[in-house]
């Protein structure tokens, strides 16, 4: 919950995160978005962050985000009644969202506390662009990415600065992490979607990549020039070191 300072990634988009969760905004003239929430701590810098950029928080007509963790969705009731804008999650992570509650199938459970249940204005609809109040230009695709939570999403948008465009793509966790005795052998269920996401995340369109944990992206270096802000490999890159490390998790898991 940590503050941290706003910066604009690319265009219309911007960072108003924390220092170890990302919040993205992304300004339109007809109604902002925001992605993530981050938890109910954050919130006051969040809404800081959107002001100093000079943006109205009450222009923010629609919140989306990408796993039904505290640390990712804990700020949504907090962020929905001080922008009044329109909450959207997957139909598998509304569940959470609404009850506050950690799914019983989750392999955090137990591990993750419960956040604050807002109510769900809509359920997004997987590989279908979304827009935020009428005519806006911008249009986001989520992506369904399943595995660190049932209701994981991924989003991918264009981003222009001048004529210069490029793909943004906002990938949700990926890392196989669980409470101490939960086995990732033992749930066929939950290893299945990894693959199906790994393979998912490995086929986006992606010239900058974000991560809701900043540092699995390494987007503060490359804001700070300390590496290339776009690099269109980096989805697969990801991906493939996200499930090297599963298959790691499950071998070691079959040696006990």
């Amino acid at each position: 919950s940590d503050p941290a300072p706003p910066v604009r990634i690319h265009g219309n988009s911007y960072y108003v995160g924390t220092c170890g969760i990302a919040v993205i905004l992304i300004a339109t003239p007809k109604g902002h978005i925001l992605i993530d929430a981050a938890t109910d701590e954050a919130v006051p810098s969040i809404l800081a962050n959107i002001r100093t950029l000079g943006f109205d928080p009450r222009d923010v007509k629609l919140i989306i985000g990408s796993h039904e963790h505290v640390d990712h969705m804990g700020g949504f009731a907090e962020l929905k009644a001080a922008t009044g804008a329109q909450l959207m999650v997957s139909s598998a992570a509304r569940p959470s969202v609404e009850t506050g509650r950690t799914d019983a199938a989750d392999p955090q459970v137990g591990i993750i506390p419960d956040m604050k249940p807002v109510p769900v204005d809509g359920e997004i609809a997987f590989g279908a662009p979304m827009k935020s109040g009428s005519g806006s230009d911008i249009a986001l695709t989520p992506h369904a990415t399943p595995g660190h939570t049932s209701g994981g999403t991924s989003w991918t948008w264009r981003s222009c600065e001048g004529k210069k465009c490029i793909t943004i793509a906002y990938v949700d966790s990926l890392s196989a992490v669980s409470s101490d005795d939960y086995k990732f052998s033992a749930h066929p269920e939950r290893v299945a979607p990894f693959r199906s996401t790994f393979d998912r995340v490995r086929a986006l369109p992606c010239d900058l990549l974000i991560t809701p944990h900043p540092s699995f992206s390494d987007i503060f270096e490359r804001l700070a020039g300390e590496m290339p802000l776009i690099n269109p490999g980096a989805c697969k890159t990801l991906a493939d070191m996200m499930a090297a490390r599963l298959d790691k998790r499950l071998a070691s898991e079959a040696a006990k």
